[in-house]
């Protein structure tokens, strides 16, 4: 299988960027945002608990999160291999995920972080919240996020670099410029690990 994180923080275009790499590259899309947004629209128990969090612009907790991830990869097995969209976002999420693949026998094969700064994410936050409506993407919700990923998250970043996993790419630009240089690293990681 080959398999890739996206990461970056709230507003680089991680979804955005996970359907081009979907369509080209033939990925299932694995996104915890999607996931947590059905549990919540579903109104489940799973989804109640984690709207209260999200509404806060805090993190779900990592068991109720791995649990999902498992239980999507497991429904997956026979697919050419993953796009991560929004997880893991924490080290012990990262270990974790490594966890199950090991035990699959397969890995990550890199991870692409999209590189922004934090004043075009707060105004393509607030342009995502006119548009779609997103009660998450409010000023002090999307400050408290990008904290919380600058905090915490973008460790994840150190974790994969520590194996030579982690491709930086400049998120700035038009998205086909942005799906360009993602791709020379997709296309380049392929090579590595066939």
């Amino acid at each position: 299988m080959f398999n890739i994180v996206i990461f970056g923080p709230p507003g680089a275009g991680k979804g955005t960027q996970s359907k081009l790499i979907i369509d080209k590259y033939r990925l299932t899309h694995l996104s915890t945002g999607d996931i947590l947004r059905g549990e919540m629209a579903a109104k489940t128990p799973l989804g109640l608990e984690a709207k209260d969090l999200i509404e806060k612009g805090l993190l779900v907790p990592d068991e109720i999160v791995i649990k999902m991830v498992k239980n999507k990869i497991d429904d997956n097995l026979d697919k050419k291999g993953f796009i991560f969209d929004g997880f893991p976002r924490t080290c012990e999420q990262a270990a974790a995920l490594d966890k199950i693949l090991r035990e699959r026998n397969t890995t990550i094969s890199v991870m692409i972080s999209l590189e922004v700064e934090e004043e075009e994410l707060i105004t393509r936050l607030l342009k995502r919240a006119e548009t779609e409506g997103r009660q998450d993407d409010n000023i002090k919700v999307i400050k408290n996020r990008i904290q919380v990923y600058n905090e915490v998250t973008c460790k994840v970043a150190d974790y994969y670099g520590k194996t030579g996993r982690h491709r930086p790419v400049d998120g700035t630009g038009s998205v086909e410029e942005i799906f360009d240089r993602i791709c020379r690293v997709v296309d380049e990681s392929e090579k590595v690990t066939a």
